[in-house]
């Protein structure tokens, strides 16, 4: 199968021309080697860490590492030899203006970002490459994406043995990564949280009800989420805030950054069982969310993702702050191939409250339903209903969807 072009690729580019290093994070298997190998293959060195000996080379010689690999290098999965930065650093700094001289790549933004901020800060651009957005793929995955998920190895296969590679890589995760870098002490139950999890996406967390049902501290499931945070499994939405402080509910929803894993950790098989069960819903939105969500990291856009809930009952599933124009999306996501008003009622509430008309004088606030029908209209002059497929592709494009 011939490469396929990420979205972060014309955002790498730019970066490259004015930062002397860039880093490229993403869980693994996202297809941050692919990306790269495939794009500056006869330009830049390639120099894996999870090879043993270059780390024996690099900690038991660095200088001598370093006058073999000082310039034009991808290294690859640098969280593992935090010594490196150091190194980097002095490099750099030999010749500020030297720009797109390094490129890193990591599966983990513990050791990455804390490395970063310790030694690179200034001299570094940070870039993400998550699983395969819908409107990276050729039309023959698009239908199964949302069941079977973006990861690359998936894709090159026409997602053949889709559970069975699953399965490899959450047992891989948990008992590579997890152990080896964070020191889990229950991988048993850590595994269980990811698919407590799996059953919540969309939802409120609770962690004191994930603590009780598993048996630990909320310290642990505190610590936990961080972990998967960090490796790129799960992401938050925080509650937006204008100026009701007190009358917001506090707690974010989670979602995963692919809906693949989560079919597979809910033992959801085909399209029928996906869009028939009791978690369609729930899975729609966080496939929905997890794509913008995903498109905005690809394309380092100066946005922000939230959701709004009131005690009143004023909600909407998702909030899309645009900072370079001051732009709110106001979005309502279902699983429904029927626009109905009904489903914008609390926008339209929303939009009508006194209360925030102070707020929303300084933005331009629009609502949108998304949906799976095909049809795309107008509930109001401000409301709009798109279908999701629409949506997804025109965002891809870097169209301004309304």
């Amino acid at each position: 199968m011939k490469y396929l072009k990420r979205h972060v690729e014309n955002k790498l580019h730019d970066y490259l021309k004015i930062f002397p290093a860039v880093a490229l994070t993403g869980p693994r298997q996202s297809g941050k080697s692919t990306t790269l190998r495939t794009i500056f293959g006869d330009k830049y060195k390639y120099i894996t860490f999870d090879d043993p000996l270059n780390i024996e080379f690099l900690e038991s010689d660095p200088r001598g590492f370093m006058a073999q690999c000082n310039d034009r290098v991808i290294f690859d999965e640098v969280q593992k030899v935090p010594v490196l930065f150091n190194y980097l650093k002095m490099e750099i700094d030999n010749n500020r203006s030297d720009y797109g001289r390094y490129i890193l790549t990591g599966s983990s933004q513990f050791t990455l970002l804390k490395s970063i901020t310790e030694s690179l800060a200034g001299r570094i651009g940070l870039l993400s490459l998550l699983p395969f957005q819908r409107s990276e793929l050729p039309d023959v995955f698009v239908s199964r994406h949302i069941l079977y998920g973006g990861y690359p190895e998936l894709i090159v296969r026409d997602y053949a043995s889709v559970r069975e590679w699953y399965g490899s890589y959450i047992t891989n995760y948990v008992e590579r990564d997890v152990r080896t870098l964070h020191n889990v002490g229950n991988l048993r139950e850590f595994h269980r949280l990811i698919i407590l999890l799996a059953g919540r996406v969309s939802c409120e967390l609770n962690m004191s009800e994930l603590a009780k049902e598993i048996g630990v501290t909320v310290k642990t499931i505190q610590s936990w989420l961080s972990i998967l945070e960090a490796s790129y499994i799960i992401f938050f939405l925080t509650p937006f805030y204008s100026n009701f402080g007190k009358r917001i509910v506090k707690r974010p929803k989670v979602y995963f950054y692919d809906t693949g894993i989560v079919c597979y950790l809910t033992g959801i098989q085909n399209q029928d069982i996906l869009w028939k069960g009791p978690s369609s819903g729930q899975i729609f939105e966080n496939y929905i969310v997890a794509e913008i969500k995903k498109n905005f990291m690809h394309i380092a856009a100066n946005a922000e993702l939230f959701y709004f809930r009131d005690n009143l009952g004023l909600e909407c599933d998702l909030i899309i702050e645009n900072k370079n124009e001051r732009i709110l999306r106001f979005v309502e996501i279902k699983s429904s191939q029927t626009p109905r008003r009904e489903m914008v009622k609390s926008l339209q509430s929303l939009f009508s409250n006194k209360k925030m008309a102070k707020f929303f004088s300084l933005y331009d606030v629009v609502g949108l339903l998304i949906y799976r029908g095909l049809e795309e209209g107008s509930f109001s002059d401000n409301i709009n209903f798109k279908n999701y497929s629409a949506f997804l592709k025109e965002i891809g494009a870097g169209i301004d969807v309304r």
